[in-house]
């Protein structure tokens, strides 16, 4: 079992930044795969990007591409999400998740545990 837990969303102008952490607990969370997902009002919920157990392999969302960055640091067992030049359509829901020992996933079906989520809105 793992259980998630994300902090650090928020509101925040159009260009700005925001840090994303998302705690990990649970035996498994170290050998999973994560991922951060998004879900805009009226939309479905959609990929944005992922990263490796080992940290080494992540894919990102073309909408994000450049603009954000994910991480994660085993020895604390937290993942980051980084997100730089925020723009309007990046307002949301965002959801970390931990996938199973697996590979890397963009697939949200891929995905069995779900943290709360955290809000970010970006003013334009």
């Amino acid at each position: 079992q793992v259980q998630l837990v994300e902090s650090g969303g928020g509101l925040v102008q159009a260009g700005g930044s925001l840090r994303l952490s998302c705690a990990g607990s649970g035996r498994t969370f170290s050998s999973s795969a994560m991922g951060w997902f998004r879900q805009a009002p009226g939309k479905e919920r959609e990929f944005v990007a992922a990263i490796s157990w080992f940290g080494r392999s992540t894919r990102y969302a073309d909408s994000v591409k450049g603009r954000f960055t994910i991480s994660r640091d085993s020895a604390k067992n937290t993942v980051t999400l980084q997100m730089n030049s925020l723009k309007s359509e990046d307002t949301a829901v965002y959801y970390c998740a931990a996938r199973r020992p697996g590979a890397l996933s963009v697939a949200r079906s891929d995905y069995d545990y779900w943290g709360q989520g955290t809000q970010v809105t970006v003013s334009s």
